[in-house]
């Protein structure tokens, strides 16, 4: 008689609201075994009993079988006694303890309850909340765990008797799907119009998805809830209500994201290759950029005016689809602009009394329903470098699936910087960065930041001993790290170091050997209280030597240098001796009042930060060159100057420009600085020869290049190292990106760029946490509002 076994099986990872239990029975069932599975905090528990080979095959396939939304990072067995149960059942979750299971992201809607979507027979036929355990929302609608529906924002709509059918079945699709609902018990969706005196109103007896569709069809913008906030849309391919919604939400010329109806659409608008096709029909769907196909008719121009990208993205909800309107509809816009409900610099609204009154200005209508979110998320951003997913905007699809750590950390949280925020709360080998927060310089997004700390907290279990921040001591992160260290030490950890190990921790090394560190970006306070953003630093997690940077320049008037890049431009100018003579574009575009203060200032030094942003340099160049001096928005110079190098002519390549490479005195260990001065000048003797703007743009990334190999090459030959990092927010410039990585790589090095994290200030507080855990405790612990700008070791 063959002998009967029982097992105990955790299961770790993200299990909870992705078919795990559902997939257990039917497995444990299968094979004839007993017993019973459960959610707990600690993951999926499951005891089978019966015979001995059964419950080897249930748990040896167990992970590698799981449903597609399952990502298993773990599975523990072992033999318990037998209870002799005669069936298999689910159980009700267990409470208690630490929260050591993952919450799903929000997925996009499967194709079978598409079908359902469209079916007129189906009950669910154009319900606007369709959904089942392989799709829908996930941690948007999360409260706390285990997940359960009670642990959802869907437990306040209960169950009819057809939806609880299928809930209990285990043989159905929606058995244990916690948003499952139907037209008879679920949301409700109803449409407001802005009426005279833009106060809202119901228009009685509107079907809210055919008034939606109408309104946008006339040039309507409306706000439309969506899994984790409000978006603003309207009809993309009419200019006046592209051109009307960019003036009431302050975008300057930011270019806005658009969604398609389906992929041919999309790819009529842009160069699409299988890697762009994946990600746009996929389960996550995050906003695409996506190449433009120049001279074809689509969306207005003043959707992303003088960028050679668009952001593109498909229909992801329900809603999305029935807005573009089933076979048989009436026809609507193909194409819409869908950018995130709020105004600028402000966090997306989630909730309908903030949205009917933060967007009371910004909409004419509002198509809402009644299933609270309770994170907000807005949509991720990214783009195809090399063959290769490179994340601009990590959120919707990708928050909260954690990132896997070399070495195990206490539990730390790292508040990130203060612009493109997000947060980090890490414990063990695992780290999870929030949702896109925003930019700290606003009240709302600093309340939003506590909110989203809270809530993290609350689904991981992490209960912070130790904190980590950026050093710069104006920052709000920093200061709210500071307020909020009640006795817990905080690390403060330089910028550009942060970067470098955000990009070693998503690669898995475990620091043991230093690396060339090329972290190119706008900003970062350095350790001599300059701007940094050009620098080459050889780093490991627990320190860094500044090997090399881009040579000092004034920064004159801080942001307005930023705003107005040919005040960068001519600092620039001034300091490799060039005069500002008028022919030149910078020069031009200067007001002489401006350009007479400016001068003053320099010479003085007034309100004159040093910097030695590369960022910075991109905006001088653009601004030479003719092509960018007034930015609107971030990195829009370099997002230009980007643009005009691929317009370049085809052929052998240009020749590039020059940095002049400054090496310390002998006996001295100071880093190497590279002065663009040699640079600028070629750049104006092009410009006075008749160059094409396009043609300088293609040079100056080509010098760039030149600069990033020749630097590395030097510090390979001084320090014997061979790997590289290319990190910060210039590299998410893929022009720059991919013939760096080229070149380092026909020169033998290894390089490393970012995938799972993004490059820019997004993906700082992942590097932050890092470095905390690993220097360890050298920073006094926080009390109050004390700004401590410790942590300065440096490793040789």
């Amino acid at each position: 008689m063959e002998s009967v076994q029982r097992r105990r099986v955790t299961v770790q990872g993200v299990v909870q609201g992705v078919g795990f239990r559902p997939y257990v029975y039917a497995r444990a069932t299968g094979l004839g075994l007993a017993g019973h599975v459960t959610n707990t905090p600690e993951g999926v528990v499951t005891e089978v009993e019966g015979a001995a080979a059964a419950v080897s095959a249930f748990c040896e396939r167990l992970a590698a079988d799981a449903p597609p939304l399952a990502v298993v990072d773990a599975v523990e067995h072992c033999e318990v006694p037998l209870v002799g149960d005669a069936g298999f059942t689910i159980i009700a979750s267990r409470s208690g303890g630490p929260a050591r299971t993952l919450v799903s992201p929000d997925t996009a809607t499967c194709a079978a309850c598409l079908a359902e979507l469209a079916d007129p027979a189906d009950r669910r036929h154009r319900h606007p909340f369709i959904t089942c355990t392989h799709c829908g929302p996930r941690f948007t609608i999360v409260t706390g765990l285990p997940y359960d529906r009670v642990h959802t924002t869907m437990a306040g709509f209960p169950m009819c008797p057809d939806c609880a059918g299928e809930y209990a079945d285990p043989a159905d699709r929606r058995f244990h799907a916690q948003p499952v609902a139907c037209p008879a018990c679920g949301p409700r969706l109803r449409l407001l119009v802005a009426g005279a005196g833009r106060e809202p109103y119901e228009p009685a007896g509107t079907d809210p998805v055919a008034g939606a569709r109408r309104m946008l069809a006339r040039g309507a913008i409306l706000a439309v809830k969506g899994l984790g906030g409000y978006h603003l849309a309207c009809d993309a391919t009419r200019p006046e209500a592209v051109a009307e919604l960019r003036r009431r939400k302050s975008r300057g010329d930011k270019p806005f994201a658009v969604m398609a109806r389906d992929l041919a659409e999309a790819e009529r608008l842009a160069h699409l290759g299988p890697e762009e096709r994946a990600l746009l029909t996929g389960s996550v769907r995050p906003i695409v950029l996506l190449r433009r196909r120049p001279g074809v008719a689509g969306p207005a121009e003043e959707v992303a005016p003088r960028s050679p990208d668009l952001g593109v993205m498909l229909p992801y909800t329900p809603l999305h689809h029935l807005l573009f309107g089933l076979p048989g509809d009436p026809p609507g816009p193909a194409l819409l602009v869908m950018t995130s409900g709020n105004l600028a610099g402000e966090p997306i609204v989630t909730e309908e009394d903030e949205a009917l009154e933060r967007l009371a200005g910004l909409a004419d209508g509002w198509l809402t329903h009644d299933r609270p979110i309770h994170v907000p998320c807005d949509d991720s951003v990214v783009r195809v470098c090399d063959g290769a997913e490179l994340l601009v905007r990590r959120s919707r699809g990708y928050a909260p699936l954690p990132v896997p750590l070399p070495f195990p950390v206490p539990a730390t949280l790292a508040t990130g910087g203060d612009l493109k925020n997000a947060l980090c709360l890490g414990e063990g080998r695992r780290a999870w960065l929030s949702a896109h927060i925003g930019d700290m310089d606003d009240l709302a997004t600093q309340i939003a930041f506590e909110r989203a700390e809270r809530q993290l907290e609350s689904v991981t279990g992490v209960a912070p001993v130790l904190l980590a921040t950026d050093r710069h001591p104006g920052y709000r992160s920093g200061r709210w790290a500071a307020r909020n260290a009640a006795g817990r030490p905080l690390v403060r950890v330089q910028h550009h170091h942060a970067h470098i190990a955000s990009a070693l921790a998503e690669h898995g090394l475990d620091g043991g050997r230093r690396v060339i560190g090329v972290a190119f970006d706008g900003t970062g306070y350095g350790d001599d209280g300059a701007v940094w953003g050009g620098e080459v630093l050889l780093a490991d997690y627990a320190g860094y030597t500044r090997f090399a940077h881009l040579a000092y320049v004034p920064l004159p008037g801080g942001d307005a240098a930023v705003r107005r890049p040919y005040r960068m431009a001519l600092s620039h100018l001034r300091a490799a001796g060039i005069p500002w003579d008028p022919d030149l574009p910078c020069a031009r575009s200067c007001p002489e009042e401006e350009l007479r203060v400016l001068s003053r200032q320099l010479e003085l030094g007034l309100n004159c930060v040093a910097t030695s942003s590369m960022g910075r340099l991109f905006d001088s160049v653009s601004s030479l060159a003719g092509i960018c001096q007034h930015s609107g928005y971030e990195a829009q110079a370099a997002m230009e100057l980007e643009s005009a190098a691929l317009r370049a002519a085809k052929g052998p390549g240009p020749l590039p420009y020059a940095f002049a490479l400054n090496h310390p005195a002998p006996g001295r260990e100071d880093p190497v600085t590279a002065d663009p001065a040699p640079l600028l000048a070629s750049v104006v003797a092009d410009l006075r020869a008749g160059a094409d703007p396009s043609v300088i743009a293609a040079r100056f990334h080509a010098a760039a290049t030149g600069l990033v190999a020749d630097l590395c090459v030097l510090a390979r030959e001084r320090h014997a190292l061979d790997t590289v990092v290319l990190t910060g927010g210039v590299f998410a410039n893929t022009l720059l990106s991919s013939s760096c990585a080229r070149a380092l790589r026909e020169l033998g090095f290894t390089v490393l760029r970012h995938r799972q994290v993004p490059p820019n200030d997004g993906g700082l507080a992942l590097g932050q946490l890092v470095v905390a855990a690993a220097r360890g405790v050298t920073d006094p612990p926080q009390r109050g509002d004390a700004h401590v700008l410790g942590g300065t070791r440096q490793s040789a």
